[in-house]
């Protein structure tokens, strides 16, 4: 069931007092729902319901009737709300207190003239506005008329009607009468019939003789006439007559014009100030017009022209039809100025919302809403393209802060804002002044309030645009039913222009951000327009990241206003285009990062025998992928550009690109001179470290061979680590084809580390085993010839000396690269003594002796460093000897062996094996 609705209440009416049939408008609360559901209305006691014409929920128009009573209220009876209550009142001027009754009376009453000429002419009778208590007594329990009717048939109480009955008027209004009363009502009555009666014999009985006097002259004119039958020179007596007469009446209006022309004057102002004064509210209209809309009381201004239109609309009055000449001049003036104030920029929404009303209510020509629409479209593009010419001619160029290296475009890291030096064993670089800054570059700041002009009057022209569509712009309540759905239709008929204005409002955005981001995506037809940033600052991957945030934002902020999506596909497009551009800009630039991270290497190692210099590779991969982070994240209805088969393609390859960049950076390390690296060396050695390389000294740059140690060992880290947490991060954040830049970054650390251990080795192999045939032969020593053995010859110990000078160098770099390099030198040394045996013709007894004491001192001291080639070689060497046959030359051999071992036990003792961690100094 349908729950009830509020009974009606009237809260207004206009006008406020009128004589009967009065046009007025009644407002109100919950007057129905339609005609058919409006069943009552009574204006001071009378039924009105027959004039009443319902205009909506809150209006409704009427003429008042001839009522009882001179004031009363506006009851509204609704089969929805039932019988309603009145919290105005309205006052009913009875014809005989207007006082319309002198002929000469020429000003009337614009309402009351009219209506009863309306009503004359439906043929009411001018009767019905006597007095309504011809018994003079107080009406009561006045009973319904439909329970009277059954009784007389055919009758009325209405006393000036044809078929009027006095029991039907007794019983509907004096039902309730005492007898006293009714004998009093017949009393008066008879007073009012003796006073009409008296009144007409008093003044018949008061011109009797004047009657008389006028019959005797009379009949004597007549007999004079009669007698007199011939006409005299004078003319006829009636013709002298009329003479007399005449020149009395000159006589008597030349005495008294005077006095008549100054009571016509009298009476002619009189008549005009009562007429101002009763029409007081239209003659002081076009004033009242003018100081309201100075003090911006529109309302009251539409509210005093729809009540004088309804009066004095139609009139005929000819200084009516003035003054309201005046008035229209004046609302025509008004529609101008609103007309004005809408379509002014910039403006607010509640503001375009009130004008449009007024304009509605004054029936302003055209259609307000929409060249309002047309207005806010055309200032918004203006707007945008202010914008873009404000950053283009009259903005400064943002000038960064040159990088210490004297690189106008700073480091990945310092564009991210992380101002935490990474650093193992020193400082990257020195600290940035307390007042460094990148100032925005213009792109940015344009972008950002292009975004800004965007979302700040676009939702509100959105808003406009629906509330024209579903009319609130004229009703909020319901109210101009009408004018709502003619809102309505226009906007239907403009749907197809307002898609059009949005559509070129965001391909004016796009259009824009294209410029000055993307300007090789526009026609070449459009660059002059939009274009115009080529000398600008290059922008950043982080700066890009601002952007595409601030972009981002504003496509989330149209797309919550309910905009449809293919309106904002064209963002959506520009969105997906700047995520490409700033991923490949990003990778580009950590490239050129990557190459001049050669430039930081402190050369201070660590524990682990590696420099600052993988970690600083790793951490600006890790950084570039973080920044990457809002540019690959996909938001709904978005694309992952990384499943784009050309960005895929281009990201592996600019990613192995970096890889192998800082692989070169490496070899280009390892292939300076001692004099470039002191020259680029500026970074000052942590004295206080432990973990300093021992031969590095304050200003003192390590060696080339100290050199091709380090990248050694951080190439064994890159290949260790750093490539495979590269590996987890570029898939931990959606990049494809890991596997191949983790192989093709192996192999070309792997190559570059062959490289540079060959090279290292030949360094030191080399001398190593240069020196071991001069040192065989220094004196003239001669296989053939020699003493009998005594000890080591100081030529195998040299060489062993300069073995563990190579220990000592590369297990103070890295103790992991030990066994590899002394193993190959080793092997070096092995097979240059292998040589040197297989070399001699013959041995002598003692020079055999000689020999195999020193193989077996070489391959006892280096024996934890032995590979199959360095055994092989030695086995070839002893076989290239004579076999010992004698004990005592055995024991000669373990002798002097012993021996050797025991005069050089502190030298030897860096080749045994250890578990004992050395600390380095």
């Amino acid at each position: 069931m349908s729950r009830a609705r509020p009974p009606p209440l009237v809260t207004g009416i206009s006008p406020k007092e009128g004589a009967a049939w009065t046009k007025v408008t009644i407002r109100g609360e919950n007057l129905g729902t339609g005609p058919a559901d409006l069943i009552g209305l009574s204006i001071c006691g009378h039924n009105c319901l027959l004039t009443a014409e319902w205009m909506s929920a809150s209006k409704i128009v009427c003429r008042v009737g001839p009522a009882k009573d001179d004031k009363g209220e506006i009851i509204v009876t609704t089969k929805s709300g039932g019988l309603g209550t009145s919290t105005v009142s309205f006052k009913l001027l009875r014809p005989e207190r207007i006082g319309i009754l002198d002929q000469s009376a020429v000003w009337v009453d614009e309402m009351n003239y009219y209506d009863m000429r309306t009503d004359r002419n439906k043929g009411i009778s001018p009767l019905s506005l006597r007095p309504s208590n011809p018994l003079g007594i107080d009406i009561d329990n006045k009973l319904p008329q439909s329970d009277i009717e059954l009784t007389f048939p055919g009758m009325s109480g209405d006393f000036t009607s044809e078929s009027f009955s006095a029991t039907w008027y007794l019983i509907e209004n004096h039902s309730g009468s005492s007898f006293e009363h009714l004998k009093m009502a017949a009393s008066n009555l008879k007073k009012q019939a003796t006073k009409k009666n008296e009144g007409s014999l008093a003044y018949v009985k008061g011109g009797l003789s004047t009657f008389f006097e006028a019959q005797d002259a009379l009949a004597a004119i007549h007999q004079r006439l009669e007698s007199d039958g011939t006409e005299r020179v004078e003319g006829s007596m009636t013709q002298r007559l009329e003479n007399i007469l005449n020149r009395a009446s000159d006589t008597a209006d030349t005495l008294f014009q005077e006095v008549l022309g100054r009571k016509d004057k009298a009476d002619s102002t009189r008549n005009a100030l009562n007429v101002l004064q009763r029409f007081k509210f239209l003659f002081n209209l076009p004033l009242n017009i003018e100081r309201n809309i100075q003090k911006g009381d529109y309302d009251v201004v539409i509210n005093d022209y729809e009540k004088a239109k309804s009066l004095f609309g139609n009139t005929e009055v000819p200084v009516f039809k003035k003054v309201y000449a005046e008035v229209e001049t004046r609302i025509g003036a008004l529609r101008s100025l609103l007309l004005e104030k809408l379509l002014q920029t910039p403006s607010t929404l509640h503001d375009q919302k009130r004008y449009i009303r007024y304009l509605s209510d004054l029936h302003a020509p055209g259609d307000p809403a929409w060249q309002c629409i047309y207005a806010q479209h055309k200032w918004i593009l203006q707007l945008m393209q202010n914008c873009r010419d404000e950053f283009i001619s009259g903005q400064r160029v943002g000038v960064g802060a040159l990088d210490l290296d004297g690189d106008a475009r700073p480091l990945a890291l310092g564009r991210l804002g992380h101002t935490a030096s990474l650093k193992r064993g020193g400082s990257l670089r020195t600290p940035r002044p307390s007042t460094w800054r990148f100032e925005t570059p213009q792109q940015v700041q344009f972008v950002e309030k292009l975004s800004d002009v965007v979302i700040g009057q676009l939702p509100n022209f959105w808003k406009l645009w629906i509330s024209y569509v579903n009319g609130s712009l004229f009703s909020e309540t319901g109210e101009k039913s009408g004018q709502v759905e003619k809102s309505k239709k226009n906007a239907r008929q403009r749907q197809n222009d307002f898609k059009k204005m949005i559509e070129e409002l965001t391909n004016r955005l796009v259009k824009l951000i294209r410029g000055a981001l993307l300007p090789s995506t526009l026609p070449q037809g459009e660059l002059s327009l939009y274009g115009g940033w080529e000398n600008k600052t290059e922008l950043t991957g982080a700066w890009l990241t601002q952007i595409i945030h601030t972009v981002r934002s504003c496509h989330d902020a149209l797309s919550a206003m309910e905009i449809p999506n293919d309106l904002l596909h064209v963002i959506q497009d520009l969105l997906l285009e700047l995520r490409v551009h700033c991923l490949m800009v990003t990778l580009l630039h950590t490239t050129e990062d990557v190459k001049r991270l050669a430039e930081k290497e402190d050369w201070v190692v660590d524990n682990e025998g590696i420099t600052s210099l993988p970690s600083q590779f790793e951490q600006c991969m890790i950084q570039m992928l973080q920044s990457l982070k809002e540019p690959l994240e996909v938001k709904p209805g978005e694309i992952n550009v990384l499943q784009l088969d050309q960005v895929q393609d281009q990201v592996s390859e600019l990613s192995v690109s970096i890889m192998t960049d800082f692989v070169n950076c490496l070899e280009q390390l390892s292939t300076k001179t001692d004099g470039d690296v002191g020259a680029s060396h500026n970074i000052a050695v942590d004295l206080s470290s432990p973990d300093r390389f021992t031969g590095i000294q304050d200003g003192v740059s390590p060696t080339s061979e100290q050199r091709l140690l380090i990248i050694l060992s951080n190439c064994q880290y890159l290949e260790r680590r750093t490539f495979l947490n590269l590996a987890n991060h570029f898939e931990k954040h959606g990049f494809t084809g890991t596997e191949k830049i983790t192989r093709v970054s192996v192999d070309a650390v792997r190559e570059l580390d062959r490289k540079l251990f060959e090279s290292y080795i030949e360094r030191r192999a080399d001398p190593i085993a240069g020196s071991l045939e001069p040192g065989i032969y220094a004196g003239y020593f001669d296989w053939r010839d020699c003493q009998m053995p005594t000890g080591v010859r100081n030529y195998l110990k040299e060489a062993l000396v300069n073995i563990i000078t190579v220990h000592a160098e590369v297990f103070t770099v890295s103790k992991d690269l030990v066994p590899r390099v002394i193993s190959q030198i080793v092997e070096s040394v092995a097979d240059e003594m292998c040589r040197l045996m297989q070399c001699v013709s013959s041995f002598s007894k003692n020079g055999a002796l000689q020999a195999r004491l020193e193989l077996g001192a070489l391959r006892d001291a280096i024996g934890l460093y032995l590979n199959a080639e360095s055994n092989s070689s030695f086995k070839l060497a002893l076989d290239a000897l004579p076999q010992l046959h004698s004990g005592a030359d055995k024991k000669l051999l373990e002798e002097l062996l012993n021996k050797f071992k025991s005069s050089m036990q502190l030298q030897l003792a860096c080749f045994l094996p250890t578990s004992v961690q050395p600390v380095k100094r």
